[in-house]
Formats: structure tokens, sequence, C-alpha cells
């Protein structure tokens, strides 16, 4: 995960008359798609298979998957608009994709909002889902401000908190890239851990609620750290780590050492001196994203990278490394439709029970349907209506393309 040898930084692309077909690494979308799967499976409440998701057993989750290769697949997709367009026009390529991901989050929360609402009529178990969520503020109390803070992300329920993170870290990919071209990569990571020590001090938080001081849950100048590190591996600002065995070790320490930590069961057996507990503690935090969780990803990143063999070698063949890596290609659909999944999913837990049979088949349709989703948005992303993609299938030219009308690249996911 960490590290793509194979991966041609942005700064290094060819120029050429013509658009340069850029091939997509099967790690990226493979790893980013089992991250889509693990976080269906966690946001579903009462899921028993919660218990075996990574984070029971080690203080990173799938959030980390998310940010991180959310990092490389921008600086696959943006950076090459900024080293090859300018400053002005990959700056406007990263304020559409905001754009693009500030209505996500509004359609998203719109439309769980009104289905929760749905399902407390048809059931008529009062405000119960929509209280789950802690809803009832903002439909029942000062509605207006609420909403006008919903508009401008000073209200962000715990739920929907994942895309304005994002959002935000997208925005700072400019700032980033005038550090790059100003003073190098150095520049860069002066910024980028001069905004994360800011944000674990406590000096830069977002409020979450109009009604209340609570905090956004991720805190965005915080999770960039993670986000950047993957953009920087794409750029070449970080050299691809080597497969070696001692390395390997030395993250698979790493990896094991925290289970006791974190597993609960694990926990109650060991014996940890009060003198540590506070530090345990800290780097539990997810609001701030603690050094623990950083140091366990990249040890845990280090070993997938390793898994995975050079160029992805181990993951190129396969139905299910396919299905993967078609979900990691449309991952902020699939994120969208697997929250409202597993939201869905736990009021069918709700009424049916945990037992083994109901929350397999939960589970195992949940994930069909992702896995649907990601086929079907990207049959629509080929656009199989238009003329190129008929004279394909029919077997003739299709007419050339004049450089003024050449398609954009496809937007990161």
């Amino acid at each position: 995960m960490s590290g793509a040898s194979n991966i041609t930084p942005a700064e290094n692309v060819p120029t050429t008359g013509r658009p340069v077909k850029r091939v997509r690494d099967v790690r990226l979308d493979f790893f980013r798609g089992i991250g889509m799967f693990i976080i269906f499976i966690s946001h579903m409440p009462g899921n028993p298979w919660g218990a075996y998701i990574p984070a029971r057993f080690g203080f990173s989750d799938a959030t980390e998957i998310f940010v991180f290769c959310s990092g490389m697949a921008s600086a696959i997709a943006f950076g090459a608009v900024f080293t090859k367009q300018g400053f002005f026009m990959g700056t406007a390529r990263v304020v559409f994709r905001c754009w693009q991901v500030y209505w996500a989050h509004i359609g998203s929360f719109v439309g769980i909002t009104a289905v929760m609402i749905a399902m407390n009529k048809w059931l008529g178990v009062g405000n119960r889902y929509v209280a789950e969520l802690n809803l009832l503020p903002f439909l029942d109390k000062d509605t207006a401000t609420n909403l006008l803070g919903f508009l401008t992300l000073t209200y962000v329920p715990n739920f929907f908190d994942i895309l304005p993170m994002y959002l935000v870290i997208l925005a700072l990919i400019p700032v980033v890239m005038a550090a790059a071209k100003l003073g190098g990569r150095w520049a860069v990571f002066a910024f980028v851990m001069g905004l994360y020590l800011i944000a674990t001090t406590g000096h830069w938080q977002f409020p979450a609620e109009p009604w209340s001081d609570r905090v956004w849950f991720f805190n965005p100048l915080a999770w960039q750290l993670v986000f950047f590190t993957g953009f920087a591996f794409i750029m070449g600002w970080l050299p691809a780590p080597p497969i070696d065995r001692y390395l390997i070790i030395l993250a698979a320490a790493i990896v094991l050492l925290m289970v006791p930590i974190k597993y609960f069961p694990l926990y109650l057996w060991v014996e940890v001196p009060e003198f540590y507990r506070p530090y345990i503690m800290l780097g539990m935090g997810k609001t701030a994203f603690s050094y623990l969780r950083y140091i366990h990803f990249l040890a845990l990143a280090y070993l997938a990278y390793a898994l995975a063999g050079e160029g992805g070698r181990h993951l190129s063949q396969g139905l299910f490394t396919d299905i993967c890596r078609k979900v990691g290609q449309q991952a902020l659909a699939t994120f969208l439709v697997g929250l409202l999944l597993s939201r869905l999913g736990g009021i069918a837990i709700d009424y049916w029970g945990n037992g083994f049979a109901t929350v397999t088949f939960l589970n195992l349709f949940g994930c069909a349907l992702l896995v649907v989703t990601a086929y079907v948005v990207g049959w629509f992303k080929s656009a199989p209506w238009s003329a190129k993609s008929t004279s394909s299938k029919s077997g003739t030219a299709a007419a050339p393309v004049s450089p003024a009308r050449t398609p954009a690249p496809q937007a990161a996911e």
C-alpha cells in the first residue's frame, strides 16, 4: 500500500499532443476496495462481524486506508495537472473535485435522514433511528440555524464526518503544491508536520454543532498527515521502501505488540504499568489522529505492500482481486451506498436478531450490493452511449477527437 514503485510520479508524466492513458495500480484499487467493505461492516449497528475488523486488533482502521489511498489517487489525478498545466489549472481541478465531494456529502445526509424518517414512520418506533444519528436537535430545534450550519459544515454529525474531513484535505492540495514549487519537498514536509502539530495540540478545531462545543470527530488538519504521506509517495517526494526481511520483521513486531493493547479480551489479561496508560490512551485518539495510529498504519501498510509483491504481482489474478479493484475504483459511490446499507442493516438486525444466518446474509448481501454499485457506476462512467464507445463495439474506427475537445482524465475517487 505504501510506495508504488511502478507508478509513474506525477511530475514525470510525459507531455504529448494527445492524452496519456494512465494505468491504475492494482494495489491502490485493491486495498481501497477492501477498505470500503470494512467501512460498511463497521458502520452497521449491532453487527457481530464488526468484532473482527482490523481496528479491533490495532490502533488504525479502514479510515486510514481510505485517506491514505485517496492521497495516492489524488496525486495521480491532480499532480500531473499542476506540473504540466500550471498552478491555476491544477487548483481549478481540485476545486471541481471539492465541489463534487461537497454535494455528495449534502446528498448522503439528506437521503439517509429521509430514509431514517421513513423507517421510523413505517415501523412505528417514534424518532428512534433519527435519534440514533443525533439528528433530533437538527430537526426539532432551530432548524433554520442548523440548516445553515449544515451547509457551511459547522454542523457535522458523527456518522457523516468522513467526507467533510476529506473535503478540507483536498482543499489543502494547492497549498501543498505551492509549497513544493517554492521550497521543494522539505517545505512540504514542514507544512504538513506543522499543521499536524497544531491539530494535535488542540490549537485548531472545527465546530461540529451550533448548539454545543463539540468539534469534528476527524480533525482534517491532523488526518492530512496520512493523506499527504500517500500523496508524497506518488509524487516522488518519498522513495518507495524496499521489500526487506528486517523491515518486514519490524513491521510485524509493531503490529503484533499492539494486539494485546487494543484487542479487548487480551487487554483484560495484560498488565500495563499505570505510568504507560495515559500514553496508550493518547495513542488511541482518533480525532487528532494519534501518533500510535500513524505508526500502526505504516507498519500494517508496509506488510500489505510486501505481501502484494513488486508491482502487486501477487494481486494481479483472481475474481476476488478484480472485484475489490472495481469497488476501489468507484470508492466515493460505494462509500455513499455503504453508509445507507449499514444503517438499513442495523435496522434489520434490530428486528430479525443477530443470529448467524441473519448476520451472514446481511453482510454478504450488503457487500454484494457494493459490488453491483461499483460495476453500474463504472458502466455509466464509461459513457457507453458516446460515439467512441458505440463505434468500438461495432468494430468501426471512432472519429478522431480534436485536441480542444479531448476529455479530461477521470477524477480521483
